[in-house]
């Protein structure tokens, strides 16, 4: 089976936009569109009509790459936008063998518990434990017996104004939401691997506004945050400190930047750029720009650690912190960190290649675009409300045959959730459904003999 997934990373610095021809679970990228982002400010839309021209530009580049025709998309979301918080739910099993509506059901009444503010709305609900009788830490409940199951969610909630305005946004530039996905969640997908995500693991993604900070531990993401500092708050801060246009300290960002020459005085080249208005030049050295940047870095990264080490998670991430995003490509930013976080295992990442990859996405920079895609090919955790309310599942066997045999849903419609939480004193006792599934049997049998 064939489906068309359309990916939109709308990002501070640019947006960037995929298509992929999805074939049994596993995608091929058959077109890329990027524009420069203009109308968001720090993961924040700050002009619909400048958002909506950007995004349709990116979009439009990559459907003539494709040739495919798709009006529908898998959005990001900045983490600006957004605040989480874990809640639990517990339900009983009157058949005694836990299905796909029982799991509905638990992690419904898990968002049911949840204190969420009238102003926001939940985006992603993630169930990253359950717990079937007294057995703690089952990875997947399906099949199994039992009288209670309980599962621990990680709820992801954003602001409704900001979703409203990101729906306008998208609606203007021509296309519909399939689903929107939190950024850090996307990346994350594009470059965990399954060891770091069984082991625990936290995912840092540097974007040109925010660093985004995930941690996954059981088996979903369940911890995100934002520190809204990114790679242009350099740019501007080499502006500053050279008298120059942000257009030619960008440059020299990444022309010129290695911060491991900040105390090479002998090395140290000098370059001739305009002061701001371009009347005049003047000479700066290198290692001028490498110590701005190292004193910009040195100040994120520290409250970057104390985000990670402060937090309640941090002795659950064995396999340590993973970087990504468009600032790890910075020369000499490996060492940077190694000595930052020493008391963790640490790596750069690029995002996981995919068929049909173009040169444009394998950098660091793509990390999220390529994790919307993957998510849109199933690469997301075994059980998920998303953020249009349907409950999405990594099917297994068990799964798959208890939907065919009894019509299960995957969609239900907003009235029947509300009715979910309520259903236990509805359900068709266990002796009914038994005493159906044996005449049914007993009828099979008879035209057999």
């Amino acid at each position: 089976m064939k489906q068309i997934v359309m990916a939109v990373d709308i990002g501070s610095f640019s947006i960037s936009c995929a298509i992929a021809e999805v074939t049994d679970g596993i995608p091929k990228i058959i077109g890329v569109g990027f524009s420069k982002s203009q109308g968001i400010r720090k993961g924040a839309i700050t002009n619909i009509e400048q958002a909506a021209r950007s995004i349709k530009s990116a979009i439009l580049d990559a459907k003539r790459m494709s040739g495919a025709e798709t009006n529908r998309a898998i959005i990001s979301i900045s983490g600006v936008y957004v605040k989480s918080r874990n809640s639990s739910g517990v339900v009983t099993v009157p058949g005694g063998e836990i299905g796909y509506k029982e799991i509905h059901r638990v992690i419904q009444a898990a968002l049911h518990n949840a204190t969420i503010p009238a102003e926001y709305e939940a985006i992603h609900i993630l169930p990253y434990q359950f717990m079937v009788d007294e057995q703690e830490f089952v990875d997947d409940p399906s099949g199994m017996s039992g009288s209670r199951l309980k599962a621990l969610v990680h709820i992801v909630t954003a602001q409704k104004t900001a979703l409203e305005n990101l729906r306008r946004v998208v609606k203007a530039a021509g296309i519909e939401i399939e689903n929107i996905v939190l950024s850090s969640y996307a990346s994350s997908i594009a470059v965990l691997s399954d060891d770091e995500r069984e082991l625990g693991v936290a995912c840092i993604d540097i974007g040109g506004d925010t660093c985004d900070v995930m941690i996954h531990s059981g088996n979903s993401m369940c911890y995100d945050g934002v520190l809204p500092v990114g790679s242009n708050h350099i740019t501007k801060d080499i502006a500053h400190a050279c008298n120059t246009s942000p257009n030619v300290a960008e440059d020299l960002k990444i022309d010129h930047g290695d911060i491991a020459i900040i105390y090479d005085h002998e090395n140290s080249q000098t370059f001739e750029i305009p002061t701001i208005g371009g009347e005049k030049t003047q000479q700066i050295p290198s290692n001028l720009v490498a110590k701005v940047i190292y004193a910009r870095l040195t100040e994120t990264f520290g409250i970057l650690y104390g985000m990670i080490d402060q937090n309640e998670l941090k002795n659950q991430i064995s396999a340590g912190i993973v970087f990504t995003g468009g600032l790890t490509c910075l020369r000499g930013l490996e060492d940077l960190i190694n000595a930052f976080f020493k008391d963790y295992p640490t790596r750069i990442a690029l995002p996981r290649e995919v068929e049909g990859m173009p040169e444009e996405l394998k950098n660091p920079m793509s990390s999220t675009v390529v994790g919307l895609i993957l998510y849109g090919s199933g690469r997301f955790t075994n059980y998920e409300m998303d953020s249009e309310k349907r409950l999405k599942t990594k099917k297994s066997k068990l799964l798959m045959e208890e939907e065919d045999q009894f019509g299960y849903p995957q969609t239900e419609s907003k009235e029947e959730e509300k009715l979910d939480l309520f259903k236990e004193t509805l359900m068709e006792q266990p002796h009914q459904k038994s005493e159906s599934l044996i005449k049914k049997a007993k009828s099979k049998l008879a035209k057999l003999f």
